[in-house]
């Protein structure tokens, strides 16, 4: 596992609320960007989806454009090139085939250049309670590959919204040395009410790192609801910063590097970790036995 440089930087979380066209969620990023910028931030993260948000499948495929062509993509690496940050787009909405779009972040480098890309893994196919209903698998095709990229502070692992649900790709990208793992996201309020908090604070415990989690919030153009509650946690589980629950803003903390290390040393967990096959002889689960497979 590679050493974390215990140099500081402050990150800083944007909390949006993205409209239904382009070009107005992408003047409310810049403005809340260059807000994050002028109070100190180094690493500056927007939620998933910080393109458009339109439910209609037919309406949305109208205005989506291939990676190459997204104006919000090419504006958005001016400004880190403009700005000299490391500017994360938690996500875009881009055209991957005619019918198919794949929900991507992008980590952009002070030099405007692209060091990351990841597309969503885990899409959110579910039916609330309530009656909300969502089904991401019928516009947006899901990423095959975890991605870890080197920052100046350490690794950084990329994740998108439901992907926290799904520990085993958090435990491969700290395994694989990330520091700091991101989960920008567009929670519902439902979920986020009962879940959000608790799902973040235990990715960041059982992986001794730092969790960044961008968010949307308030109601939309769109009707849709989300729950806002931007997070960054550190490596013990603490909350450091935290969005409200309806405004767009951001939200910045120092990020001490040397506390991954710090808390990894004290419960090492990472290196405990055990493989292990399972074993079925026929009496129920009352029978079951754990036993450690080989490596």
């Amino acid at each position: 596992m590679t050493e974390t440089p215990a140099t500081p930087f402050t990150a800083a979380m944007v909390q949006m609320r993205t409209a239904m066209h382009p070009e107005a969620s992408l003047a409310e990023g810049i403005r809340l960007i260059r807000e994050a910028k002028d109070k100190g931030a180094d690493y500056v993260q927007t939620p998933e989806v910080s393109n458009i948000i339109q439910q209609n499948r037919k309406a949305l495929f109208e205005i989506l454009a291939a990676e190459e062509d997204d104006l919000s993509l090419k504006a958005y690496r001016e400004l880190a090139s403009e700005l000299k940050i490391y500017l994360h787009i938690g996500s875009l909405a881009v055209r991957a085939t005619p019918e198919r779009a794949v929900n991507r972040s992008f980590l952009i480098a002070p030099d405007g250049g692209i060091l990351a890309r990841y597309d969503k893994i885990h899409m959110f196919d579910i039916t609330l309670d309530n009656g909300e209903s969502y089904r991401e698998s019928a516009s947006y095709q899901p990423g095959e590959a975890a991605v870890i990229s080197d920052l100046p502070w350490g690794r950084i692992g990329l994740t998108i919204c439901y992907d926290m649900r799904f520990p085993a790709l958090y435990r491969a990208l700290a395994e694989a040395g990330a520091s700091f793992i991101t989960a920008p996201s567009a929670f519902t309020v439902k979920t986020g009410e009962a879940h959000w908090h608790t799902l973040l604070r235990a990715r960041a415990i059982e992986n001794g790192c730092y969790i960044f989690a961008a968010a949307q919030a308030g109601k939309h153009e769109s009707g849709r609801e989300t729950y806002g509650h931007s997070l960054i946690v550190d490596p013990w589980g603490e909350i450091i910063a935290e969005g409200n629950g309806t405004d767009t803003g951001v939200v910045l903390a120092k990020i001490d590097p040397a506390k991954v290390q710090s808390v990894r040393k004290s419960i090492p967990s990472l290196q405990h970790g055990r493989r292990f096959g399972l074993i079925d002889p026929k009496g129920g689960p009352e029978h079951l036995h754990l036993v450690r497979g080989s490596a």
